[in-house]
């Protein structure tokens, strides 16, 4: 091969991986958005379903715990939190990938797309300063 059939080559190869890894990264968050309703859905159960004192059963891996309601809605809560952390890291990673992958091709680089929505104190501020 010459060097400008290299050079495509290298290119392509290039813009296919970062294409691919933007891919993964949305499946990554697909995939813990699902686990992330399912604990919904468990605290929602435990909520509604039987008094604090009762002990439930909780699958971990091939075997069920009998576990106090109190400390496994607790744990489902942190698993929650953990999830919510993972699921913004990947999404602002996600906005840097596929800016990069933009860039590669040659596309202009997303107008709006790296927006952040306003804090609760933003909000509670506009609020207040409309009411005068």
């Amino acid at each position: 091969m010459d060097a400008e059939s290299q050079r495509v080559l290298k290119y392509l190869t290039e813009v296919e991986e970062a294409a691919e890894d933007v891919l993964a990264t949305k499946q990554q968050i697909v995939d813990l958005d699902t686990k992330r309703n399912r604990n919904r859905e468990a605290l929602n159960a435990l909520k509604n379903e039987m008094p604090d004192s009762e002990k439930v059963k909780v699958c971990f891996g091939n075997m069920f715990i009998k576990i106090p309601k109190a400390k496994t809605r607790e744990m489902i809560q942190k698993d929650q939190e953990q999830l919510d952390k993972e699921i913004n890291d990947l999404r602002k990673g996600l906005k840097a990938k596929v800016n990069h992958l933009n860039e590669m091709q040659g596309n202009p680089e997303l107008r709006g797309y790296s927006l952040s929505p306003l804090s609760s104190d933003e909000i509670r501020s506009i609020n207040s300063l409309l009411k005068r």
